[in-house]
């Protein structure tokens, strides 16, 4: 049995393709550092992630695949999940040797990448309908998620175009890191050097009091009361309120803070 090891990024598992090519072999297995070898391990190749290689197979799954299929291998990658690797990598492999094998769910590695990136697609549109925003004095909206998936890079062109007049922050505290808008250009990456001293508590996504404007306090309190209004106790269905608006999620929820 033939096993590679990659150092777990997206380039590193793309070189890990252009190095089995190369070198004439289909491994059975790709593996991050740190995942534990099988028992029966013949060879072990260790892939050293080149970014020259990782652009010239991207190049070539461009050429054989549908814009759709493109799109399921990106958004499969910000799932990241390690379970992802083995059949993500075994997928584009075929490509290479079968041509677009994208539509053959019989393939448990094209079945595999299909379902999980349908998963974060599905994250994606629970991150639209469940974002909650705060004004702060300086007339900034805040807005802090947890995803289980990386979904920020595709959710910022929708929260662009919807208000693209307003400055905003839509920061993930699972991943340390956000995007901002200043209503005029396209949103940046930002990173905190110190998550301690930022006007927001990262636990449930509350702006500080000193920093929260009085207006969308108020529109909070409202919105708090509209909400417990608007139940009917005799018609409560909590099964069907976990399946539309998981747990999960609550924490960063005005209605349920």
């Amino acid at each position: 049995m033939t096993i590679y090891t990659f150092d777990g990024t997206m380039d590193g598992l793309l070189t890990a393709v252009f190095d089995a090519f190369s070198l004439k072999e289909q491994p059975e297995e790709l593996l991050a550092e740190g995942d534990a070898l099988p028992l029966f391990c013949d060879h072990t190749y260790h892939v050293i992630t080149s970014e020259e290689k990782a652009q010239r197979v991207w190049a070539g799954l461009e050429k054989r695949l549908s814009r759709e299929a493109i799109k399921l291998i990106s958004v499969s990658w910000l799932s990241e999940q390690r379970e992802l690797n083995n059949p993500l990598f075994q997928y584009i492999y075929k490509v290479f040797k079968q041509g677009d094998i994208s539509k053959n769910f019989a393939d448990p590695d094209v079945l595999a990448v299909t379902n999980i990136a349908r998963r974060v697609l599905h994250e994606q549109l629970r991150m639209k309908q469940f974002i909650r925003f705060q004004k702060a004095k300086d007339g900034t909206y805040l807005a802090v998620v947890a995803p289980d998936h990386n979904v920020l890079p595709i959710i910022t062109d929708h929260f662009q175009d919807r208000f693209n007049d307003q400055p905003w922050l839509i920061y993930d505290a699972k991943r340390h890191y956000g995007y901002y808008y200043d209503g005029k250009a396209d949103a940046i990456h930002i990173t905190f050097e110190n998550e301690a001293a930022v006007p927001f508590d990262l636990r449930n996504g509350k702006l500080n009091d000193d920093v929260i404007s009085h207006d969308d306090q108020l529109l909070q309190d409202l919105w708090r009361t509209y909400f417990k209004a608007i139940c009917i106790k005799e018609r409560m269905n909590p099964r069907k309120q976990l399946q539309d608006m998981p747990r999960r999620y609550w924490k960063y929820m005005t209605e349920k803070n």
